[in-house]
C-alpha cells in the first residue's frame, strides 16, 4: 500500500514538473516542488533543497506527498515550527498534491502532519520575499511619421491577453494529470 501511495507521489511530481516547464508562468512567478523528485518525504535532504533558492511573493509551492503520512500542516508561529505542536494549525493539506500560493512577505512554517516525522526533520520554513522588480520599463507611446508618410507607433509596453491563458493551461494539465492518476 505504502509503496503504490509513493508512485502516485513520484506520478504527482512529475506532472506538476512537466505542466511548469512546458508552460512556465506568465508573470514571472515561480513554481517550487518542495523537495524536488522525492517529494515531501521524511528521505527527502529539505535543507538542500532549500540551500540558495529564493520564495517571493506570487510564487507557489506544491507538495506532493502520500495522504497515508499524514499530510503538511502550516503552523502559525516559529515555536509550534520548532516544538513540531501540531495542535493548532492555521491550515491542514491532506489530498497528496496541494500548492501554496505564497500571497505575502514574511515567514510561513509547514510541518509533517505526522509528529514522529516532524521531529524527524520533515519540517519547511519559506521566508516570501517582495515581489521582484520587473526590468520593463514603460515607456510612453510614441507615434511618428516616416519619410514615406506612414506612421509609426511604439509597440506595447504591458503582456497582452494571452500571457493569461498559459496560467489557466497549467492549472488543466496538472488537473487532467491527477485524473488520470486517480489521485
Amino acid at each position: 500500500m505504502l509503496r503504490c501511495g509513493m508512485m502516485k507521489v513520484y506520478a504527482a511530481v512529475a506532472v506538476v514538473a512537466a505542466a511548469v516547464s512546458l508552460f512556465g508562468s506568465a508573470d514571472g512567478q515561480m513554481h517550487h516542488v518542495v523537495g524536488g523528485d522525492r517529494g515531501w518525504e521524511l528521505a527527502t535532504d529539505l535543507a538542500s533543497w532549500l540551500d540558495g533558492r529564493s520564495f517571493r511573493v506570487g510564487d507557489r509551492i506544491w507538495f506532493a506527498y502520500s495522504a497515508a503520512e499524514g499530510g503538511v500542516y502550516e503552523l502559525g508561529s516559529k515555536e509550534e515550527y520548532y516544538a513540531c505542536d501540531l495542535s493548532n494549525p492555521i491550515k491542514m493539506y491532506t489530498d497528496g498534491l496541494n500548492s501554496v500560493h505564497l500571497t505575502g512577505e514574511g515567514i510561513r512554517y509547514f510541518a509533517s502532519g505526522n509528529t514522529d516525522n516532524c521531529k524527524s526533520g520533515l519540517k519547511l520554513h519559506v521566508d516570501v520575499l517582495p515581489q521582484e522588480e520587473s526590468d520593463q520599463t514603460v515607456q510612453s507611446s510614441t507615434v511618428s511619421v516616416s519619410d514615406s508618410g506612414s506612421f509609426l507607433a511604439a509597440g506595447p509596453t504591458t503582456p497582452s491577453g494571452s500571457a493569461r491563458v498559459v496560467g489557466s493551461l497549467l492549472l488543466v494539465v496538472v488537473g487532467v494529470g491527477l485524473c488520470f492518476m486517480g489521485l
